[in-house]
């Protein structure tokens, strides 16, 4: 006889120590019974739509999905014909071609300059912090915002290229810091209004450009937080343009995201709602696209700071969320709620890394000293 839902899911569950209905913080309370057919049959674009949708919830919700992750209980729930036609259509098709290059910044970071002013730091960076000697998430970015530019070494007088620019962050600190001037690239519209207002009076120029649309060099080239949206498809072009951009004697920062293992597609339910064509590389993907184009001087990760970076940022989100129910509803803040926290729990789970990579074009003379 067949096992109930209800039980597959509770066995599932309780390989994480995890109780329906159960006292704990970590438990989860379940209010539509149709939860359990939703969970088995769409994995976790169903568990994250149910969440959504208030079928479910939990008081701990980072702690949830930390158990989750650690138990691998994702590995062990079936995937829909949904999920396998996502997988073969971004194995069939380039999603990040130029044509949907401006998609990620629409659905994401135009969503309102008044959610991210209320969610980050009082400079607006959207990447990683670094907490090695900071308390505070201004004092984490500031410090993570000066180790890129003692990495790459900026000098006075020198031109760098921030592809994925955000709102200017990095573009402000470095020419108010190190006297350097900037040009930043971003597919948002939105960034580029706000960042330009912020920038004002500094030598920086932010774009709405692709990054296959520049043709210049620079002394230096960063790029934090933008690869994650690039695609396996296009990793040995992108390396190719950075290159092409990079003076001989340059140095190139790359921070992204990591998987630890190499995929061709992202989770349904972050594709979906999040980050639309997204996909986390490994450093297998990385090392295969700079191979004789660009040679790996220096590799940190820091990967468990993003997960403070992300409990700072929910914090900053629900302590903002008076001010935020104006312009945004009850099943948005569940959807951003799900996206902070499930990805905190991920970096916490080590299921996610976050590399800061130096590149030269040709090698660094006498080699490159490690910066931390």
């Amino acid at each position: 006889m067949r096992q109930p839902l209800k039980d597959q899911v509770q066995q599932l569950l309780s390989l994480a120590d995890v109780q329906v209905n159960g006292s704990r913080p970590w438990d989860i309370k379940v209010h539509n019974d149709q939860l359990y057919r939703r969970v088995i049959s769409q994995g976790s674009l169903g568990l994250g739509e149910a969440y959504m949708d208030r079928w479910w919830s939990a008081e701990n919700l980072e702690e949830f999905f930390y158990r989750v992750l650690v138990a691998n209980l994702k590995e062990k729930v079936g995937k829909d014909w949904r999920m396998l036609l996502h997988l073969a259509v971004t194995v069939l098709l380039n999603l990040q071609n130029r044509s949907r290059a401006y998609n990620i910044g629409k659905r994401h970071y135009d969503i309102g300059n008044d959610l991210y002013q209320a969610m980050l730091d009082q400079r607006m960076v959207y990447t990683c912090a670094y907490w090695k000697n900071a308390k505070t998430l201004d004092a984490a970015q500031e410090a993570k915002l000066d180790l890129v530019c003692r990495k790459v070494g900026l000098k006075e007088g020198q031109r760098v290229l921030d592809i994925g620019c955000g709102w200017g962050s990095f573009a402000k600190f470095a020419a108010q810091n190190y006297g350097v001037e900037v040009v930043g690239i971003t597919v948002s519209k939105e960034q580029v209004k706000l960042g330009t207002h912020l920038c004002k009076g500094l030598p920086i120029e932010l774009r709405l450009q692709d990054y296959r649309d520049v043709h210049e060099k620079f002394d230096h080239v960063v790029s934090l937080g933008m690869f994650e949206h690039v695609g396996y498809k296009n990793y040995r072009t992108y390396m190719k343009i950075v290159r092409r951009c990079l003076k001989d004697e340059g140095l190139f920062l790359l921070q992204t995201i990591g998987g630890n293992e190499s995929v061709r597609a992202t989770d349904p339910w972050f594709d979906k709602y999040i980050f639309p064509d997204g996909m986390l590389p490994s450093s297998k993907q990385i090392s295969a696209s700079t191979e004789g184009v660009l040679i790996q001087e220096d590799v940190h990760n820091f990967g468990y700071d993003y997960h403070s970076t992300l409990m700072a940022w929910y914090d900053n989100f629900k302590g903002h969320r008076s001010l935020l129910q104006k312009h945004y509803d009850e099943r948005f803040f569940r959807m951003w709620e799900f996206y902070l926290l499930s990805s905190a729990a991920l970096f916490r789970a080590r299921r996610a890394q976050l590399w800061q990579i130096v590149f030269s074009p040709q090698g660094v003379p006498g080699g490159y000293p490690s910066i931390r």
